[in-house]
């Protein structure tokens, strides 16, 4: 597991940057504990059936019970306004989300090169701090016809190309049955916690590591549950979506157009399968209570044939898996994600080594495994006032050979999170959030120089906005 790289960095402490962060944050968390008004609907299907935004969200963009059994559904209701070519003024199908912020970030032990040399001589801290934007997000998503459903989102990081982080179609309630739905395209993994609605974004928080996570050494393509894969979905659930299933055979490139498989462009000739199944259970007046089980099944590749020095397959694939249970509890006012997740790589991912040169790999060679999980909680204080906090580890149970063996610790990963979300402004013609957030993560024995353990740390205040 590599440190998050870390885009700006300055101060060898983090008192200094938590005093200007509670500085501007706690007058403003008076305000707005005293200021918040009523919810109202947010884009883009708030706008086409005159919804408030609690009705589908514990606080955008967290799904509620009812949001993900719409979702479920096809994004539909099952009434006059569901058809594609309803038309009402207020109606605009496209959503646009970016995040203009100020933000910290801090990494500890980072190597520094000596005076014209290339090679790093000494460790230190480094940090910056500025003014910044997110990417931004136009999504658009609906019903093409009556249960045939979709989703478009072009995506785009500053200054970068656009990019498809989800394109799909889908046949919703085939044989009029809410068990069997069809999808086709690029699309989320079905895992009911998603880091695509969550409420984290800074650069160390806005992730999950266990959905990410890879050994060190690990040369496994496989970007991680939580991005976004091409493939074929098979799903169903019950008329209240407690009990849901799915089913996806993805092409092994996670998620990259054009058969690009381990970064290499049109090689990739194998597949995996993501099954994840969860129940849920009404709890008295605490509220719908989740459980539920999943698992990642993939190959990757090892070394690639190449014509004329470029590559045109890939070659010597080998497994690897992620398996895991998670939760999701209701207490009122406060809902609680806990997760736990197993990993494990092929020896000859683990090790780097092609799979057609097995005499290269290190004496007592096997593969990494690894375990982790996260407990994540949320308090409403009200449809307009969310606070959130975070704690997560990774673990390695067994590294890939002696030799990382002998360093204790090393790759893994301790992290936490802390922030809340204010929405000033929640209409069904646009949405606002005032962001403030501090996260921090220690990596084990990950310092070029000393092998000791390194940390970093975001802070971010911003002006989440879609319309």
């Amino acid at each position: 597991m590599q440190v998050p790289d870390v885009k700006c960095r300055p101060s060898t402490s983090v008192i200094p940057f938590l005093r200007s962060f509670l500085a501007v944050a706690l007058p403003l968390l008076s305000f707005v504990i005293m200021a918040s008004q009523p919810g109202h609907a947010i884009p883009a299907f708030a706008r086409k059936y005159g919804l408030p935004c609690s009705a589908c969200h514990i606080g955008w963009p967290i799904l509620n019970v009812f949001g993900q059994q719409f979702r479920d559904n096809g994004y539909q209701l099952g009434n006059e306004r569901d058809s594609p070519i309803y038309q009402n003024p207020s109606y605009w199908p496209i959503t646009f989300r970016v995040t203009p912020q100020w933000h910290l970030e801090s990494q500890t032990k980072v190597g520094i090169d000596a005076p014209g040399m290339t090679t790093p001589a000494t460790e230190e801290t480094v940090t910056t701090h500025g003014f910044d934007l997110s990417g931004l997000d136009i999504w658009t998503a609906g019903t093409l016809y009556k249960n045939i459903s979709f989703s478009v989102l072009p995506s785009m990081g500053e200054g970068d190309t656009f990019h498809f982080e989800n394109a799909w179609v889908r046949f919703d309630n085939l044989l009029n049955s809410p068990w069997l739905n069809v999808k086709l395209g690029k699309f989320e993994l079905d895992t009911l916690l998603s880091e695509k609605r969550f409420l984290t974004l800074s650069n160390v928080g806005g992730s999950w590591y266990n959905y990410h996570f890879l050994p060190a050494g690990d040369i496994n393509g496989f970007g991680g549950i939580g991005d976004n894969q091409l493939g074929l979905e098979v799903s169903g659930h019950s008329k209240n979506s407690y009990a849901r299933y799915s089913i996806a055979l993805l092409s092994s490139v996670d998620g990259n157009p054009g058969f690009t498989s381990g970064g290499q462009g049109g090689t990739a000739r194998t597949y995996d399968t993501f099954i994840n199944l969860n129940e849920g259970f009404q709890a008295g007046s605490l509220g719908v209570q989740r459980v539920g089980v999943f698992g990642y099944f993939g190959m990757s590749p090892t070394f690639f044939l190449t014509s004329q020095g470029v590559p045109v397959q890939a070659k010597g694939n080998r497994s690897f898996s992620r398996v895991g249970a998670y939760g999701w509890w209701f207490l009122k006012q406060l809902d609680i994600e806990t997760l736990y997740m197993h990993g494990q790589d092929n020896v000859f991912l683990g090790n780097g080594v092609a799979a057609n040169d097995p005499g290269s790999l290190p004496p007592g060679a096997a593969g990494p495994s690894w375990n982790g999980g996260f407990v994540e909680a949320h308090y409403t204080v009200n449809p307009q006032f969310i606070f959130t906090g975070r704690y997560e580890l990774v673990h390695m149970s067994r590294q890939a050979n002696p030799a990382l063996a002998a360093t204790p610790n090393l790759g893994n990963v301790d992290s936490f999170t802390i922030g809340y979300r204010w929405y000033p402004i929640m209409f069904s013609r646009a949405g606002l959030a005032f962001h403030n957030e501090y996260a921090q993560a220690k990596t084990g024995n990950t310092s070029i120089l000393t092998s000791s353990d390194q940390t970093v740390r975001s802070v971010m205040i911003g002006f989440d906005f879609d319309y």
